[in-house]
C-alpha cells in the first residue's frame, strides 16, 4: 500500500481484436489474459486495463498510474527495429505497437516503474534502440502451451536482487534481443544463452525490468511484488 493507505494503480497494456465470440456475440474487443489482472493483484496492486489509444495520450495516462505493464502478445513490426520482415514474423499490430512504445517512452521520462513481460521486453529493447532476432527455436514448442525452462540471474542486477537464485519459468516466444537498446544490460540468461531478462545500467534509471517469460503463467510472485514495490515507493506511488 502506498504512503496514502492505498493499493498502487497498476496498468497493463492490452490486445485489441477485430472480432472475438462470446455468448451470442461477436464483436470487436480488448483482451488481457486473467492472468496479468490476478498477479497485479496477488502483488498487492490494483490492475487498469490500458488498451490501445491514441499515442498522444500516453504521458496523461501515464501520470495517474502508479506503474506500468507492457504485457505479452504479438511480434514487434520489424520496420520499428529498422529490419526486413522475416516469413515466420507475425502480422504487424501497428496499434498496439504505437501507444506501448508511446507508454514506454513516458514511463521512462518521468521515472514511472516500468515492467515489460515477452513482447514487453521485446518493445523495451526496440524502444531503446536495440534490435531483436526474428526465430528462434525450442522457447515455444506446442501452440498454445507455455513451457518451461531455467534463467540464470546476473549478480548485482536489479532482477537477481528480487530473484537471487537459478529459477524454473513459464515461457512461450519464437523471437528475442538482438542488438541490447542503449543504456540496457542483461539481467537474466537461459542456459542456451538467449537473454531473459533486461534493465538500464547505473542506479538513477529508476525502476525498469523487462523479462522474457510470462510470470503471470506461474506462482512466483517476486517479478511483480518488486514493480509494485517500487510503485509504492516511487513518487507517483506517494
Amino acid at each position: 500500500m502506498t504512503a496514502t493507505g492505498r493499493r498502487p494503480l497498476i496498468g497493463v497494456s492490452t490486445y485489441l481484436e477485430s472480432e472475438v465470440r462470446w455468448g451470442t456475440w461477436a464483436l470487436p474487443a480488448a483482451l488481457l489474459p486473467a492472468g496479468y489482472p490476478r498477479l497485479v493483484q496477488r502483488a498487492g496492486g490494483i490492475a487498469a486495463m490500458l488498451p490501445p489509444d491514441d499515442p498522444a495520450h500516453a504521458a496523461a495516462t501515464v501520470a495517474r498510474l502508479d506503474g506500468v505493464v507492457i504485457a505479452g502478445g504479438p511480434d514487434v513490426d520489424p520496420d520499428r527495429y529498422g529490419a526486413e520482415r522475416d516469413p515466420r514474423t507475425g502480422p504487424p499490430a501497428a496499434a498496439r505497437d504505437a501507444w506501448e512504445l508511446a507508454l514506454i517512452e513516458a514511463a521512462l521520462a518521468t521515472g514511472t516503474p516500468l515492467l515489460g513481460i515477452c513482447r514487453g521486453m521485446q518493445l523495451l529493447n526496440v524502444a531503446l534502440g536495440g534490435t531483436l532476432v526474428q526465430h528462434i527455436d525450442g522457447h515455444a514448442q506446442t501452440p498454445g502451451v507455455f513451457g518451461h525452462h531455467t534463467v540464470k540471474p546476473v549478480p548485482g542486477t536489479r532482477f537477481a536482487e528480487a530473484v537471487p537464485e537459478e529459477t524454473s519459468v513459464p515461457t512461450f516466444h519464437h523471437q528475442a534481443v538482438d542488438r541490447l537498446g542503449e543504456g540496457l544490460l542483461p539481467s537474466a540468461y537461459a542456459a542456451d544463452g538467449t537473454v531473459e531478462a533486461v534493465e538500464p545500467g547505473g542506479s538513477d534509471s529508476g525502476w525498469v525490468l523487462g523479462v522474457q517469460w510470462h510470470p503471470e503463467m506461474g506462482e512466483d510472485v517476486r517479478v511483480m511484488g518488486a514493480l509494485v514495490r517500487a510503485a509504492i515507493s516511487s513518487p507517483s506511488g506517494v
